[in-house]
């Protein structure tokens, strides 16, 4: 599949890299492509452009059953020809930020580059002081990559976030987790989806909803959407977030979504998902 992609395949660094499953191939290749955009596209434009990673991991990943080794987000970032002015990068588990920073050190030492060990949803305070402040003389916008296993990243975090001049590609995991848990999370006690979502009251709406046929990774979706939009960001169709499969079983893992108050990031967006398969509007849900 690697071929004819912009993300390389790379020779064993002798590092630690988690094994990951082929389709992260497409979602690099997407994300990447977005980077390059994004930092050449705003450089004249801002006065400081910033690369946020919430699950920034080791930098580096290894395709589970192969010897595929590619460059991860954190330095498929720090790869762009225009790089950005400061990188922010957050990592749970302090072996693979650890792993992070010994590759950055080794691959781009000259780079300002800021790490932030623990949950991010625990630590937003701490991302956003390292936000380099924004001002009528200095010009600072960010942009965060949002990449989690599963709907844990909190709707509050992403709130705290978009206190500042920030664009947002968040990976809603809402097939690889939502829909295998969907009769857990649907229950009245479990509050994984009101975090998620940032409301208690989307029940009532999928009730009404899932009686026309539609799934719930797709109305969660939307309605991540729709509280982006109270957020200030634009209007996000499904038709416009780009669903990458499982290669074994075609099984439907998450959406990659992208959010922005400006016209010119959707843009950006658009050119990207001319290199993707073509996304197709369903019924009942715009």
């Amino acid at each position: 599949m690697n071929n004819h992609l912009s993300v390389p395949y790379l020779q064993d660094d002798g590092l630690p890299t988690p094994e990951v499953g082929s389709w992260v191939e497409e979602k690099y290749e997407l994300v990447n492509r977005y980077n390059r955009q994004f930092s050449t596209g705003m450089k004249r434009k801002w006065d400081c452009r910033v690369y946020i990673d919430l699950y920034a991991g080791a930098g580096r990943s290894k395709i589970r059953g192969t010897n595929h080794i590619l460059e991860a987000s954190p330095l498929l970032a720090l790869g762009v020809p225009d790089k950005f002015d400061k990188y922010i990068f957050c990592e749970k588990d302090g072996n693979l930020i650890q792993v992070l920073r010994q590759r950055v050190t080794n691959q781009y030492p000259e780079v300002d580059v800021a790490y932030v060990q623990g949950d991010c949803n625990k630590k937003v305070g701490e991302i956003i002081s390292k936000i380099p402040p924004h001002s009528s003389r200095r010009k600072i916008l960010s942009f965060c990559f949002i990449d989690p296993f599963d709907i844990t990243i909190e709707f509050e975090t992403i709130r705290a976030l978009s206190q500042r001049f920030m664009d947002f590609l968040i990976i809603l995991a809402v097939g690889m987790d939502a829909t295998r848990n969907a009769q857990f999370y649907t229950k009245p006690n479990n509050k994984r989806v009101d975090s998620f979502l940032g409301v208690s009251d989307w029940r009532t709406r999928w009730q009404e909803i899932s009686i026309k046929g539609i799934t719930f990774r797709h109305f969660l979706c939307q309605e991540y959407a729709n509280q982006m939009e109270t957020l200030g960001y634009k209007k996000v169709p499904l038709s416009k977030m780009k669903e990458v499969r499982s290669d074994e079983r075609n099984l439907p893992l998450y959406h990659l979504a992208f959010f922005s108050k400006h016209d010119l990031g959707y843009e950006f967006w658009d050119q990207v998902l001319k290199y993707s398969t073509d996304q197709q509007s369903l019924p009942g849900i715009e």
